[in-house]
């Protein structure tokens, strides 16, 4: 082996190349390049810094820039040839740097360590990421916005543990989901704000004994201030757990919705039809046509969870400040949001491709006594009836019904009067589900009316984010 260092940017301390297996654990180029655009970022604004505050001359930031600028173009192009050798972007961005421009190069580094080079980096990426997760989320609520709007009356059954409870309108079920995504889009939005300052210039841990100027550099990068703890700026990964936290809970609410269409596309519901767009075939079974977008969607989620716990494991025992360790936060986050955003993607075109049957869903939604709430309502109002024996009734007349093998709205009067002999032939008012629904017109029900008011204020609302964006 040659005493030669494999890394000249390690400087004078190590006198031999690390041994094979040292180079393949301690490389991660082959991940954190994605980070060039932002690494380029963080060193223009800070070269910028230090020539104003006199610690570079003008002359040296200038050819930096124009430098930083030149390495970027070569990467944007492709033609950057990343070194495993120089272990990470830093130092392939700085090594290339100094073959153009020579010794000015050398002193971008001055005030300033990895530790707060890559802290910085990192969250301008995170922040990056977030910036584009909330238009794709907005996207997928305009898609189920749109399509509550064109469905606020059609009747489906709702359920609860999977059985038939009571009927609801496909345009409300779909409302559900677009207030489900904004709390996931607020959540976004408050870790945004949280990793919204700066560790540049926290250095190794301690800070700089340099002039530099922290507020100018988080300024130049857009963030709101410069992070006030030099060993929390290098120290912690918090705003890339609470991210993939909100991606993890938002993946969920999209693996709910996967779920439902697998459900709703098999033969047994019918409920909803997906174009070839969405679904695939058999190698074996011509009649198939498998919904196979859903399930992959649903399946990411174990992707993105599973790089919320593996981050977690990480952090969980590290001491102040930096640890080798903290290397392992790049990977799981480029996969898991990477991961997210395809299935915002999938979510979003099978919205927009998913057509009910409503006339499956409207038979549907008269199975299993599903107006039974509304008849022991009907009781309570009509008849002054305790909720209570109103409940007790209307079981009487539910369970004679499934002896005669007919609904509720089929029911004969006078079998229902044998129950309770104040039932009147205006109760059959309440048993339609087209009535039921109807009548739910609470703030928040599933009443047309609402429906079609909720969608249409939903779809102006992102009309006019959209519009601001």
């Amino acid at each position: 082996m040659s005493d030669k260092p494999a890394n000249t940017m390690w400087g004078g301390r190590f006198a031999m190349s690390p041994a094979e297996i040292m180079q393949e654990i301690n490389a991660s180029i082959g991940f954190d390049k994605r980070l060039a655009p932002q690494d380029i970022r963080g060193s223009r604004a800070h070269a910028a810094m230090l020539a104003e505050a006199g610690i570079i001359t003008k002359a040296d930031a200038k050819e930096i820039t124009k430098g930083l600028d030149q390495v970027l173009a070569e990467i944007e192009a492709g033609t950057f040839k990343f070194s495993r050798a120089l272990e990470d972007v830093h130092m392939n961005v700085e090594s290339r740097l100094k073959d153009l421009i020579g010794a000015a190069a050398g002193r971008l580094h001055t005030a300033r360590s990895r530790n707060d080079q890559v802290a910085t980096d990192f969250r301008l990426y995170v922040r990056d990421q977030i910036d584009g997760l909330d238009a794709a989320l907005a996207g997928v609520q305009q898609a189920l916005a749109a399509k509550a709007e064109a469905h606020a009356g059609t009747v489906m059954p709702g359920f609860t543990h999977l059985q038939p409870a009571q009927p609801v309108t496909f345009g409300h079920h779909l409302l559900a989901y677009v207030e489900m995504i904004a709390r996931d889009r607020g959540r976004f939005a408050d870790a945004r704000k949280r990793l919204n300052e700066s560790p540049l210039g926290s250095a190794a841990l301690a800070g700089t004994s340099f002039p530099i100027d922290r507020h100018k550099t988080a300024e130049t990068l857009g963030f709101d201030k410069p992070m006030a703890n030099s060993l929390d700026g290098v120290s912690d990964r918090d705003f890339a757990l609470e991210v993939l936290a909100a991606a993890t809970i938002s993946s969920i609410h999209f693996s709910r919705l996967a779920e439902e269409i697998v459900i709703w596309m098999t033969p047994q519901f019918g409920f909803v039809q997906l174009s070839d767009k969405f679904t695939t075939g058999s190698s074996i079974m011509p009649q198939k046509r498998n919904p196979d977008a859903a399930e992959l969607s649903r399946a990411k989620v174990g992707r993105i969870a599973g790089a919320f716990q593996s981050l977690a494991m990480v952090m969980k025992g590290l001491p102040l400040a930096y640890s080798k360790d903290m290397q392992e936060d790049k990977e799981v986050t480029f996969d898991a949001l990477e991961s997210f955003k395809l299935v915002i993607a999938a979510m979003a075109g099978m919205i927009a491709d998913l057509e009910p049957v409503p006339e499956v869903m409207r038979a549907a939604a008269g199975r299993g006594y599903s107006t039974a709430t509304d008849l022991a309502d009907w009781l309570v109002r009509e008849l002054k009836m305790p909720f209570r024996d109103a409940h007790h009734v209307t079981g009487s007349i539910v369970k004679a019904a499934e002896k005669r093998g007919i609904e509720l709205d089929a029911m004969p009067l006078a079998d229902m009067q044998a129950v309770e002999p104040r039932i009147t032939k205006a109760v059959f008012s309440v048993l339609s589900v087209e009535n039921s629904v109807k009548s739910r017109v609470s703030y928040g029900g599933t009443a047309p009316q609402n429906v079609l008011k909720m969608a249409k204020g939903w779809i102006k609302r992102l009309e006019k984010e959209r519009g601001k964006g």
